[in-house]
């Protein structure tokens, strides 16, 4: 069985996965570490917990959104679609919607 570091928003966690699938558990780390950096950046340093739950909300949206786009695509083949160019205002505006909506809830 592999194992290996990722690092989201400066903490390290230990992943344990199939042999060979390394590289693919550290590409999609960078997704999740840059989701985390944007929130950071918009709304400061919150609890471990509150960001890993608020990065799944946007990568849930964002799915979402995708699936919409493409009501034919299955959410297994939702990645292949290539990503639209990151609009950093958005989802820092995408973020705060959410931390509202969590906040109220």
């Amino acid at each position: 069985m592999g194992q290996v570091t990722i690092t989201i928003d400066k903490r390290e966690y230990v992943i344990k996965c199939g042999d060979g699938e390394e590289g693919h558990i550290l590409k999609l780390s960078r997704i999740l570490d840059e989701k985390a950096k944007l929130l950071t950046q918009s709304v400061g340093l919150i609890n471990e917990n509150m960001m890993l739950a608020m990065v799944g909300l946007i990568l849930a949206d964002e799915l979402e959104e995708l699936k919409a786009k493409e009501p034919n695509q299955s959410a297994i083949s939702a990645p292949a679609v290539k990503a639209p160019d990151i609009n950093i205002d958005a989802q820092i505006a995408r973020i705060n919607s959410l931390i509202k909506a969590i906040k109220e809830s």
